[in-house]
């Protein structure tokens, strides 16, 4: 499995349309043959940070990924919308997507 976390600053004047404009992006990889998971959250700490995980099934996946259309419009477009460089960790993980937590889980009454 390619995992990826990428933390993107974006200009403060885009920041609450962020999620709607990178919407197409994302269903469009969600719906790509090889992608497990394509999720973003925003950022407690830093303001207008947004941080996108995303894991691909293997290399070729994430080839594909980076050579669709879409990766190729998003690419054209997000720097008009972020403020600095985005930070990324790229790595091969073992696993094909969650696994579960073994030291902690709801406690029952």
């Amino acid at each position: 499995m390619i995992f990826i976390a990428v933390k993107f600053s974006v200009r403060p004047e885009v920041a609450d349309e962020w999620i709607s404009h990178v919407a197409s992006f994302t269903s469009a990889t969600r719906e790509e043959p090889g992608n497990i998971f394509f999720e973003w959250s925003k950022s407690v700490e830093t303001p207008n940070q947004f941080v996108l995980l995303e894991a691909f099934r293997d290399s070729e996946a994430g080839a594909a990924h980076v050579n669709s259309d879409h990766f190729k419009a998003a690419m054209a477009s997000m720097p008009d919308l972020i403020s600095d460089r985005p930070e990324i960790i790229h790595v091969e993980a073992p696993g094909e997507g969650w696994s579960s937590m073994a030291e902690l889980q709801p406690r029952t009454a």
